[in-house]
């Protein structure tokens, strides 16, 4: 049995237009015009093609459920239809059409399974103007609850959120009906885009996912002086923002010394006060991202990054105040779906790899709830959040074959699984 690529590929660039900016990318956030026509045009394929009524949640999340059973917990697959600013069209919206793709398989091949066997399309997985992300996810893992989303509202005009999942499908008053438990699911499986070039450097086109990464994030206030750029001698000066430089220049030395490829370090938001060509900056703002599967190296990385911090405070007459903005441990994946996975994987290729995941993804939440787990596909040189973002035809029809397998090992894996 395998995948109908040619289907499978078409649809993927059918649903690329919603969305598509005039440079290629693609802007598809949450509660947008075109997050809402994606979510239609899922609706109306699976109506029309499955023959099967979308299930909307409370948290808006999309559901089409297949073989329902009485008593009987279902394996759902899926990812999110959402993209970043100016993204690609991979980066989620392979992973529910993937999906969709090996349910109309199954449903050819009147295949009986074990299991009820699910679709979901997550709402807002990437960040977006409510300032969060995995937003369906966490809803359903208990991590997002009504009273925390209810003063939530949109960065851009003002939208509250409870209006803009009410314009999905949505309603926030009714979102303790979304939340499961462990005896609601058999199993999750997600396929997502490798979004690095480990794959590539290998020289294959899918791996297993055993974890996905910790992340942890620190806001760093510089505080020097503001003074004349002209006027003030270099000895004098309390630059805070070269002060913020060497702190970023001394991030980047410290994660090349652990010579580990699961850990790395990002300073992507600097801001600069008073942002002027003839002022030695007074302020500076930085936020730090590191990520690592390893609570110890995460704690050994900070106390080096407290120790980097006193050296340049005394060096450069600053105050440097420190503000952790998150602390997300790694989540392993179950190794019930890793096995299934690796099986799987090796239907289509004689080595089966399996990575650390170094971004975040609705299958960290659902891990919470259910065994979870995830697939890769190869991301060509490495590129995702971007409309370069790419992946070959073939590699999607053999990654798209083996989650197919991985699908039916997990449904054989345990008939056991009932409520």
């Amino acid at each position: 049995m395998k995948i109908n690529s040619e289907r499978l590929l078409k649809n993927l660039e059918e649903l690329s237009y919603i969305g598509r900016n005039e440079g290629g990318g693609i802007d598809r956030a949450f509660g947008s015009k075109s997050d809402l026509e994606a979510r239609e045009w899922l609706i109306r394929y699976w109506k029309e093609h499955l023959g099967i009524e979308t299930r909307i949640d409370a948290a808006a999340n999309l559901w089409v459920d297949y073989q329902k059973k009485e008593g009987c917990l279902p394996l759902v697959i899926g990812s999110h239809h959402d993209a970043v600013p100016d993204g690609g069209r991979y980066d989620g919206a392979l992973g529910v059409l993937l999906a969709t793709e090996i349910l109309e398989t199954l449903m050819e091949a009147k295949l009986k399974l074990n299991h009820p066997l699910s679709v979901v399309s997550f709402t807002g997985e990437e960040p977006n103007p409510f300032n969060l992300s995995t937003i369906g996810s966490k809803v359903l893992c208990g991590r997002l609850t009504r009273e925390s989303l209810e003063n939530c509202i949109s960065r851009d005009n003002g939208e509250r959120i409870a209006d803009a999942l009410a314009r999905a499908g949505g309603n926030l008053e009714r979102l303790p009906s979304a939340r499961l438990t462990k005896e609601d699911l058999f199993a999750f499986l997600e396929c997502h885009i490798e979004q690095g070039s480990r794959l590539e450097k290998k020289n294959l086109p899918t791996a297993a996912v055993t974890c996905i990464t910790g992340i942890y994030r620190e806001q760093y206030t510089v505080q020097g002086e503001a003074n004349h750029a002209g006027t003030t001698v270099m000895t004098d000066r309390k630059d805070a923002y070269l002060a913020a430089a060497e702190l970023s220049l001394m991030l980047e030395r410290i994660a090349l010394e652990f010579q580990d490829d699961d850990v790395v370090a990002t300073v992507g938001y600097v801001e600069v006060q008073p942002n002027e060509a003839n002022i030695i900056p007074g302020v500076t703002q930085c936020i730090v991202d590191i990520r690592t599967y390893d609570t110890a190296v995460k704690a050994l990385f900070v106390a080096r990054i407290t120790d980097a911090v006193s050296r340049i405070e005394e060096k450069r007459g600053v105050k440097i105040k420190r503000e952790v903005l998150l602390d997300q441990l790694h989540m392993p994946m179950h190794p019930d779906v890793i096995q299934a996975v690796c099986q799987g994987v090796q239907s289509v290729q004689e080595k089966v790899p399996e990575l650390v995941s170094m971004a975040g993804h609705d299958a960290a939440n659902l891990a919470r709830v259910t065994k979870s787990g995830m697939i890769f596909v190869r991301s060509v040189d490495g590129k995702s959040h971007c409309k370069e973002e790419y992946s070959t035809p073939e590699d999607i029809e053999k990654v798209g074959n083996a989650m197919l397998q991985a699908v039916l090992a997990l449904d054989r894996s345990d008939k056991s699984e009932t409520i």
